[in-house]
């Protein structure tokens, strides 16, 4: 349901625009004057604001200016009086949406309002769609814990500001870093992403912050460094918390100031937004002396906590859906059939490597099914650790001889990576010692595979 806040000093008015816009099946909150309704946008936000243009102290021209500072996809909307249209014009061109003369016609004015949150839902569903199209995938937030989450994404993600993901390991930190770049004013400008955890720490300051020719050893050529690729844009640090202390209090000058020094070079000012993602407890590293209290508190401008998987079940379902359609497609099989008693197994499951170990499981699922269904006795089968005697597979992760050539090669080495993968405790140095390929080839194909989050 669509909220409007209502600003006006008239405590009549206002009376009379919470009854008709309540009417119209508005939630509203009134608020008496432009400091207090900036104050409760701050709080609770809005889909649309709907301002008088008279009032003493903050008149509606500041506080239009104000509002479209903070969020400027939020529409807003004018009540002018009897001789103001020429007042009424300049806020037009100052970026309001609308402006409605007084005296006004309750059918007419809430009218006028569903016309602005009609604007405001295309204009969030275009940048989802967006968000989609970059991920590669629909985004699920069906749960009440993710509807909330994806609130306040949508209200931070067009300010400006530093956001601080937190939560556990496959949980969609990754995700939602993405939807906030879709949702701000640099969704068209890059987003560059850096795992902390995935780069050793003695490379990780020429990977953030770039190096000239022959800064170090090895360096052949010059190389721009994450923020200076994320110039304009904004730069994902994931597992910021594995950041050594030295490269630490460079990132905090960077936040700071803008400024970032390439190893042998000179420093320059980016204009960079950071959204920063971790799992550990950073107030508890902080406490410890493992992580600096001042960048700590740079982060943590507006934290978001993403829910685990087990607190949201009832995603559960349309995750799977979507996870079968695309391994199915990368697979080959057509018109595959989940059993509604895996369906409930899964939404009754902990998932302790959360939406990250679902994909995981249909995608070994898929791999193992006999025929194009994937049922219950079939996953119980691989928590057995057992082989269902049915497939014809000769191969763990082989789809069988009815399915190309690429898609079981695929399968079969997404299926041994994985397991090698949670048996090493996700340590990405040990699963590659263990295969016996590069740690590099290995990240690689973690990505490929969906895995790990780039």
């Amino acid at each position: 349901m669509s909220r409007v806040l209502v600003i006006d000093d008239d405590a009549s008015l206002r009376f009379t625009l919470e009854a008709v816009l309540s009417d119209a099946g508005l939630v509203v909150e009134a608020c008496d004057g432009g400091a207090s309704g900036l104050a409760a946008f701050e709080l609770h936000g809005a889909d649309v604001v709907l301002t008088d243009l008279a009032m003493p102290e903050m008149d509606g021209m500041q506080v239009l200016a104000r509002m479209r500072a903070a969020d400027p996809s939020v529409p807003v909307m004018m009540l002018t009086a009897h001789g103001s249209e020429r007042v009424a014009v300049a806020a037009m061109k100052a970026g309001a949406f609308d402006y409605i003369p007084k005296p006004f016609d309750p059918d007419e004015l809430a009218l006028a309002v569903r016309r602005a949150t009609d604007w405001r839902d295309l204009r969030l569903q275009n940048a989802r769609l967006r968000t989609e199209a970059a991920l590669g995938r629909t985004i699920i937030a069906q749960s009440p814990a993710m509807t909330r989450v994806m609130d306040m994404v949508t209200r931070v993600a067009p300010k400006d500001v530093t956001v601080l993901l937190t939560g556990e390991s496959g949980a969609g930190k990754d995700v939602l870093a993405t939807v906030l770049q879709a949702h701000s004013r640099r969704a068209d400008k890059p987003l560059i992403r850096f795992n902390a955890a995935a780069i050793p720490s003695e490379l990780a300051e020429a990977e953030l912050f770039g190096h000239t020719r022959g800064a170090f050893t090895g360096a052949q050529t010059a190389r721009l460094g994450y923020f200076q690729q994320a110039n304009k844009g904004t730069l994902f640090i994931d597992e910021i918390g594995e950041l050594p202390a030295a490269i630490q209090a460079k990132v905090l000058r960077a936040l700071q100031s803008g400024e970032v020094q390439q190893l042998g070079g000179r420093a320059e000012i980016v204009d960079v937004r950071l959204i920063a993602a971790t799992n550990r407890d950073l107030a508890a590293d902080v406490k410890a002396g493992r992580f600096r209290e001042d960048l700590f508190y740079r982060l943590n401008v507006v934290p978001i906590r993403v829910p685990p998987l087990r607190e949201r079940p009832e995603d559960v379902e349309p995750l799977v859906r979507v996870f079968v359609r695309q391994y199915a497609d990368r697979y080959g099989m057509v018109g595959v059939e989940v059993e509604p008693a895996l369906v409930e197994a899964l939404r009754a499951h902990s998932w302790p490597g959360n939406v990250r170990e679902l994909e995981n499981t249909v995608a070994r699922l898929l791999a193992l099914a006999p025929d194009e269904r994937i049922t219950l006795a079939l996953w119980r089968s691989l928590s057995d650790g057992s082989s269902p005697s049915s497939t014809p597979a000769t191969a763990a992760g082989d789809p069988g001889p009815g399915h190309p050539l690429r898609g079981r090669v695929e399968a079969f080495e997404r299926a041994l990576i994985a397991e090698a993968f949670e048996a090493a405790g996700r340590n990405q140095s040990e699963t590659a010692r263990r295969l016996g390929v590069s740690r590099p080839a290995l990240i690689e194909k973690l990505h490929k595979y969906g895995l790990i989050g780039r």
